[in-house]
């Protein structure tokens, strides 16, 4: 059974396939009840990333992430959505062995979280896999360009698809968009290239360091918000700094406490005299 119920207005996969070459597509990750409820009322797609190792869960990378993790912020993030369509990617290892291991874990995600769809990383060697799931009744995101989860073989966190490697990345966009894909993560790409790809996809394209030119964009909420005053990606536009306005919030209070200045006589209960 579904961890909820498909809301009314609730848009769809096939509403963002719908918008290739319209309305940008606005897409966040979240991974908690409070935060989807602020992304829904802004956003057409909330991607429940495995990002969550990292940003919450402190892990070095998205490599450590499991099934459980995933399904457990999954149901947050379902409680707080009525509008946008819910994406949840798939961790490392629970699709890579085969398009039958790949079906029975995201059957499993879709069953106990109730998202819309999954998203799993990976060009012309998951075209076999994508085009099961497809057939399967189940809506797949694509994810090209920098895979996460394959960071140790592409050694680094380095931008792709520069020079001849352009043409390897096109295909990789060109075999999810086949396979049956209803839009694809184009991610740490040159702008150029990720104006070439979203113009040769008959699907939508979401840019996280691809480009003005996609369908559309998607950003680590936490980055976009300033949750880590440390970590600055190049593509990554601030639009708040809510990490260094809650330290300072963190130390006025303390220094408060210390100063038995906290907690005042409006935070006191009274009592009857005994």
């Amino acid at each position: 059974m579904s961890a909820t119920p498909e809301a009314k207005g609730r848009l769809t996969p096939g509403d963002i396939l719908a918008r290739k070459g319209g309305s940008p597509v606005v897409c966040l990750t979240a991974y908690t009840t409070p935060m989807a409820q602020l992304a829904d009322a802004s956003c057409d797609l909330v991607l429940v990333g495995d990002s969550l190792g990292m940003v919450l869960h402190g892990l070095p990378s998205t490599l450590g992430v499991t099934m459980e993790m995933m399904i457990l912020h999954g149901r947050a993030v379902a409680r707080g959505l009525n509008r946008a369509c819910m994406v949840v990617d798939m961790p490392f290892g629970s699709y890579e062995e085969g398009p039958e291991q790949a079906f029975r874990n995201a059957a499993r995600l879709m069953a106990e979280t109730g998202c819309q769809a999954v998203k799993l990383e990976g060009g012309q060697h998951m075209e076999a896999t994508i085009r099961f799931l497809v057939h399967r009744g189940i809506p797949v995101m694509g994810h090209v360009g920098l895979t996460p989860q394959s960071v140790n073989t592409l050694g680094g966190y380095k931008v792709q698809g520069r020079g001849e490697d352009g043409a390897r990345v096109l295909a990789d966009a060109r075999a999810v968009a086949e396979a049956g894909a209803f839009s694809v993560v184009l991610e740490k790409l040159p702008g150029t290239l990720g104006a070439e790809i979203t113009a040769a996809l008959p699907i939508p394209t979401i840019g996280i360091g691809a480009g003005a030119d996609c369908d559309g964009q998607i950003l680590v909420v936490d980055d976009m918000l300033g949750q880590f005053a440390g970590f600055r990606p190049k593509f990554v536009r601030r639009y708040a700094e809510l990490g260094n306005a809650a330290a300072d919030a963190i130390a006025a209070y303390a220094a408060d406490v210390r100063a038995r200045q906290f907690p005042g006589p409006e935070h006191i209960f009274e009592g009857k005299a005994r």
